[in-house]
């Protein structure tokens, strides 16, 4: 059933405050009504577009700076970071990042966000990737976003390595994993 614009915009609110993440298009679905209804609607309560809202919750969740590397040779757009023990990137496949005849994104790009999203997480000067295990599980189409979760899932002081599960979703479909085994400087320096 439908639900009267003031309803509407209250489940609006309670619904972007939930999951920012979500976009125009799931909420015109969700409240069948046209995706200009939503913009209109986020317009009046000065809701900002799904790119500003991803970049509001960066700017609160990146407490903490990323060490192992720049922010910015961060493959995608890191949008959630607990230094040693997760983070979550974003990454819009765009046209330069796709096959010309199938319009298919090259792996590469796929490794690279999972890869560096990988180091990020590690909470040291110093993060290098010693091996690294992965699947690609579909194909990504330019115009597809691409959400990879990394976890931390075990140190092995031994070894001096730091193992780093990380999972890429286009929506809820799971399109890429790896696990990557981490070299870090301060197991280095223990010795």
């Amino acid at each position: 059933m439908r639900k009267n614009k003031q309803e509407r915009q209250q489940l609006l609110l309670e619904t972007i405050g939930e999951n920012p993440f979500i976009t125009d298009e799931e909420l015109a679905e969700k409240f069948t009504v046209s995706i200009q209804t939503i913009r209109l609607d986020r317009l009046e309560l000065s809701i900002p577009e799904l790119r500003e809202r991803i970049k509001n919750v960066a700017e609160k969740q990146l407490v903490k700076e990323v060490r192992s590397l720049p922010i910015d040779e961060v493959i995608g757009e890191i949008i959630d970071f607990e230094p040693d023990h997760s983070a979550i990137s974003i990454f819009d496949v765009k046209e330069e990042h796709v096959f010309k005849r199938n319009r298919i994104a090259r792996g590469h790009h796929l490794f690279a966000q999972a890869n560096s999203l990988a180091v990020a997480v590690i909470n040291d000067e110093l993060a290098l990737t010693a091996k690294a295990n992965i699947r690609f599980t579909r194909q990504v189409k330019v115009g597809e976003r691409v959400v990879a979760k990394a976890k931390v899932v075990f140190v092995d002081k031994e070894k001096e390595r730091t193992t780093v599960e990380v999972n890429s979703f286009v929506g809820t479909e799971l399109v890429f994993s790896g696990e990557f085994q981490m070299f870090r400087s301060s197991m280095i320096e223990q010795k």
